[in-house]
Order: structure tokens, then C-alpha cells, then sequence
């Protein structure tokens, strides 16, 4: 299928994508998009394993100011700036050298859909957890994460039916939003964090009410009004409204299944290890979302229960019926290993599979040898 995208943001428009057609020329036109996507990914793992080295628990920002060392903020800043750039131009190139693929489109979304979690888990470090005075409380971390994730299903579930993928526009707003987050802590200190803004009310609360509000009274009146257009001019993808509605099973049945984890677990795991949980969320949403984006890719149908569900329903039940006892935690680390394992594993087999059905190759445009 024919990849289409929509972007009506004016901040992209107006402002972003003039800066990427001038970057882009820099570019040499040997070089692969996918080189260009995976490169701005690795640079966002790197950036998180860096915070994550220096504020394990998410408590740094907090309870001592000085951890997270200045350099760390700002490096975060232009991480995030250089993933989003290569982000945003990996297309251009694309269109640029002739070389875009369904692998590179797969490519593209797969990584943005595992890349997502990996940006807001970074973010909580800027903010930190709850103290009793500052910070946000995990619950909080995990529902921000949820409906983050849960905008980033809607566009694909859109894509799924509609056949075009209209950019979100909290996508730009974010980054610029992250960035400019990480310059001010790197510039200010953390402690800008910790006072009241306006009314009583801290930077986060603002930023947490911002997202709530643009999710559900933008985002997502949006898609299901692009989703009815659609279905008015009959260009819809899908003629039952079981079909329409198929991909949403397993993402929904994952957060419901890890909210249940959440809430009824008998050792607090999201509070005794959130940087762990999260991580696991994130990685579990991507490798569902990734079945999605091919099944709407390839038009076919995605199977109505993710295989991935049952074990985690199984964990989660040993969990909350206190069979794990005071294993829980590192039942939660081994299942968190093996699913990110799983996820490489899967990322890896797709793009062998499809380098080889479209004979080309993932990170060089040399045509490869017809055996």
C-alpha cells in the first residue's frame, strides 16, 4: 500500500519543516534512511540508560538536587533535538534518494512506537517522583505514560482504517515541549521543578493537565471524526465495525491487564520499582502496536488476542493473588528481560524477512545480489 501521511500542525509547517529541508541537504545521499531512523533511536536509548544511571529511582531530581549532573540535561536536550531532526527527515531522504519501502515506513513507525515510552520515561527524571513536597507520584507516571501511549494507538488505529496517518500534533508540541524542558533544567537547575508556577500549581501539574485536556478533547475527537469522514465518503478500509474495531482488543487488554498488576499488587511494584514497570509497558505496547502498523500495512487482520497477553495475564495473576510472595520483584525483572529479548528478537526477524521478500538491504542502498 501506498504510504500517505497528513500533517496540518502549523509549529510543523511554519516552523520545523523549513529547518528540516535545510538539514536535510547536509545529508549525504549515500547514506540509507533506516541509518537515519535507527541512528535517532539509539541516540534516545543512550540518552535514557545515561539518566537512568544517574537517577535509578526517579528520586534524584527530588531529594538532591546536584545528582544528575548539568552536563546530563543539556545532553538530553540535543539528543532529543538530533532524534527528532533525524525523525522528521529520515522521509525527506527517503523520497530523496528513491528509496522508500514499506520496510522503511515499518521501520519508521516501529521504532517511534517503542521510542514514545522511552521519551516520557526520560522526562520523569526532570520532574522526579513524589517526596511528599515536590514531584510527581508514580501513579501519575503511569497514567501520563498510558495516555501518551493510548494517542499513539489512535493514530495507528486511524492509519488502520482510514488508509492515511494524519500526524498527531501533540508529536511536534512534545518535542519542542521536551526539549526546551531539559535546556531549562540544564540552564536553571531542577529546583525550577520544584516551585509553584501559577495558583499553587508546579510545572508538572500544568504539563499533566495540558496532556489530559489535549488527548481527550483534541487527539482523539479527532481521529474518530477522521475515522466517521471517512466512513461518509465510503473510503473506509474496513466495511465492519468488528474489523474497525479488532486492533483495539489487545491494547486495551493489555492496559487492563497492567493496571490490574498496578493497583492490586501486594508489594506496591509500580512504587517499589517504576523505572522497571515502565520500562515493561512501553516495550509491551510497542511489540502490539508493531503487529497493528503490519497488519494495516500488509491490509490484513490482526489476530484478536496478542499472544504476548498470556503470559503477562499469568504473571500479573500470580502476582496479585500473592502467589509470587516476596518474589514479585524479580519475577518483574526476568519478565521484563524477556520481553524487551522477545521485542528485539521480533524487530529483528521482520526486517531480515522483509529485506530479503523486497531484495534490499536495511541499512545500505547497494541493491543486494539476486541469488
Amino acid at each position: 500500500s501506498q504510504y500517505s501521511a497528513v500533517d496540518t500542525n502549523p509549529l510543523s509547517v511554519y516552523i520545523m519543516q523549513p529547518i528540516w529541508n535545510k538539514i536535510i541537504k547536509i545529508v549525504p545521499l549515500w547514506i540509507a534512511p533506516n541509518l537515519l531512523t535507527f541512528s535517532g533511536f539509539v541516540m534516545i536509548l543512550f540518552n535514557y540508560f545515561l539518566i537512568s544511571f544517574y537517577d535509578w529511582d526517579y528520586t534524584a531530581s527530588g531529594t538532591s538536587p546536584g545528582l544528575v549532573p548539568t552536563w546530563v540535561w543539556l545532553f538530553s536536550a540535543f539528543t532529543t533535538f538530533c532524534a527528532y531532526a533525524l525523525d522528521s527527515i529520515d522521509g525527506k531522504h527517503a523520497r530523496r534518494t528513491q528509496s522508500s519501502t514499506p520496510l522503511g515506513e515499518l521501520f519508521d513507525h516501529g521504532l517511534d512506537s517503542w521510542a514514545t515510552s522511552i521519551f516520557v520515561l526520560s522526562f520523569f527524571s526532570v520532574c522526579s517522583r513524589d517526596n511528599g513536597k515536590t514531584g510527581v507520584s508514580v501513579y501519575t507516571m503511569y497514567l501520563y505514560l498510558s495516555i501518551v501511549l493510548f494517542n499513539f494507538m489512535c493514530s495507528h488505529w486511524e492509519k488502520y482504517n482510514t488508509g492515511v496517518l494524519f500526524l498527531p500534533w501533540g508529536y511536534d508540541i512534545s518535542q519542542v515541549v521536551l526539549i526546551a524542558a531539559y535546556l531549562l533544567t540544564g540552564t536553571v537547575g531542577v529546583e525550577v521543578w520544584q516551585k509553584p508556577l501559577l495558583f499553587g500549581y508546579y510545572i508538572t501539574d500544568v504539563l499533566v493537565i495540558l496532556l489530559i485536556g489535549f488527548s481527550l478533547f483534541l487527539s482523539f475527537p479527532q481521529t474518530l471524526y477522521n475515522i466517521h469522514r471517512a466512513h461518509l465518503k465510503k473510503t473506509l478500509k474496513n466495511d465492519s465495525l468488528y474489523e474497525g474495531l479488532l486492533p483495539l482488543v489487545s491494547p486495551l487488554l493489555l492496559f487492563a491487564l497492567l493496571t490490574v498488576w498496578v493497583v492490586l499488587s501486594p508489594s506496591n511494584i509500580l512504587a517499589k520499582q517504576p523505572r522497571l514497570f515502565l520500562w515493561m509497558v512501553g516495550v509491551a505496547f510497542s511489540n502490539v502496536i508493531c503487529k497493528v502498523i503490519i497488519c494495516q500495512m500488509s491490509s490484513t487482520q490482526p489476530e484478536l488476542f496478542h499472544w504476548f497477553l498470556f503470559p503477562l495475564a499469568l504473571v500479573v495473576y500470580a502476582a496479585i493473588s500473592g502467589l509470587l510472595g516476596c518474589t514479585e520483584e524479580a519475577v518483574l525483572g526476568v519478565f521484563t528481560a524477556l520481553v524487551t529479548a522477545a521485542h528485539v528478537h521480533y524487530g529483528v526477524c521482520v526486517g531480515r524477512q522483509l529485506s530479503e521478500h523486497l531484495n534490499i538491504y536495511i541499512f545500505s542502498l547497494k541493491k543486494r545480489v539476486q541469488e
